[in-house]
């Protein structure tokens, strides 16, 4: 007779080890220390299996009977069950050694020998280390969407929305990497594309009308302050760069034999110089400034030391005085003005002058 849940409770060790038949190849092997465990026998290509269920009370006498429905199953499939069972182990335990925080330090590596900039590779550490704190240490192919959506939604939570979607997207990158490398299905973070909260651009001031542009530029001429003040402003205008870079630009990055400014890398957030011509205007200007502060490290030093560049407020502190207020004109609205006048003059494909401004970063 099938057993009932009352016999097996009340089964008691013996001397040596024995078994109690339930049914249909199920059984209860009851060990000299009293524990009681589930096994199913089988035959399998002509030669008898043991398949091991589980220990009772852990594993119910209801369970064992449906896990021995389901060997039953798969022998009939002519699926070896034990096997399929250490198959499963073994997945089971690559999954558990693949946790997200491993597959990032991998996706990380593989930026470093793709030669990203360092800009980038800080970017990764951060965002993975926001990611670790959270789910670091699951395996990455059970992280579900919704886990990163509340990691993301604490970042969201502090008004950095940016940050939150970039965090987004480096997450994806590591999974898209986990993806191609067989260590999971899919990317969760597809599905969050909509989930955050998309951060209002602001968009820097610039005069873009030729007319307008002509006039503020006869005005930086006349401009009555610093002369490396009026310089810096023209060379912003000239050569369409960030202002930070022109701030921090040191005479050593100039090729003047060639009429280069070779911006380097990591002040660009690229994997590469950024090759700035100068034109013969620009010559102009920097013969001029190097007669000023060709002996320092720096084009623009601060007037209070020469080890370090001008404030970061000099140059739109300059438009103001000249009358332009923040939502006219700024400093960095120089590099819309020539974007916007390069490409509605139908010279220059839109590319080139994309490459002239210099991406933005690789992200």
């Amino acid at each position: 007779m099938p057993l009932s849940d009352i016999q097996v409770r009340n089964l008691k060790p013996r001397d040596k080890p024995y078994k109690v038949i339930d049914f249909e190849g199920l059984f209860v092997l009851v060990k000299a220390n009293g524990s009681r465990l589930w096994q199913f026998k089988y035959r399998m290509f002509g030669k008898e299996r043991l398949l091991s269920i589980g220990v009772y009370p852990e594993v119910t006498l209801a369970q064992a009977r449906k896990a021995k429905e389901d060997a039953r199953a798969t022998v009939a499939a002519g699926i070896d069950p034990s096997e399929a069972k250490q198959s499963e182990r073994r997945i089971k335990q690559e999954e558990a050694a693949h946790t997200f925080e491993r597959v990032g330090s991998l996706f990380l590596e593989k930026q470093r020998k793709e030669g990203r900039s360092k800009a980038t590779l800080d970017k990764t550490k951060y965002h993975l280390k926001l990611a670790n704190s959270d789910f670091g240490r699951r395996p990455i192919a059970q992280i579900s969407p919704t886990l990163i959506l509340k990691t993301l939604k604490k970042v969201e939570a502090k008004g950095n929305y940016e940050t939150a979607q970039r965090l987004r997207a480096r997450i994806g990158s590591v999974f898209r990497y986990a993806v191609a490398s067989g260590l999971t299905d899919s990317d969760p973070t597809y599905a969050l594309r909509d989930a955050l909260i998309r951060p209002t651009r602001v968009h820097r001031a610039a005069i873009t009308a030729p007319k307008a542009l002509g006039q503020l530029m006869r005005e930086i001429e006349y401009f009555d302050g610093q002369p490396t003040t009026r310089i810096g402003l023209q060379l912003l205008a000239i050569l369409a760069q960030r202002p930070g870079e022109i701030r921090n630009a040191k005479w050593a990055e100039f090729d003047f034999a060639n009429k280069i400014w070779a911006i380097p890398a990591e002040k660009v957030k690229m994997r590469r110089d950024h090759l700035v011509p100068l034109p013969d205007q620009a010559i102009a200007l920097l013969d001029e400034l190097r007669k000023m502060n060709g002996n320092g490290e720096y084009l623009f030093p601060s007037l209070r030391t020469w080890k370090r560049p001008m404030s970061e407020n000099t140059l739109n502190a300059a438009l103001r005085r000249m009358g332009y207020s923040g939502d006219e004109m700024t400093a960095h609205g120089f590099r819309a003005s020539f974007s916007t006048l390069a490409n509605e003059s139908g010279l220059w494909h839109a590319d080139a002058i994309e490459r002239a401004l210099a991406p933005c970063g690789e992200e």
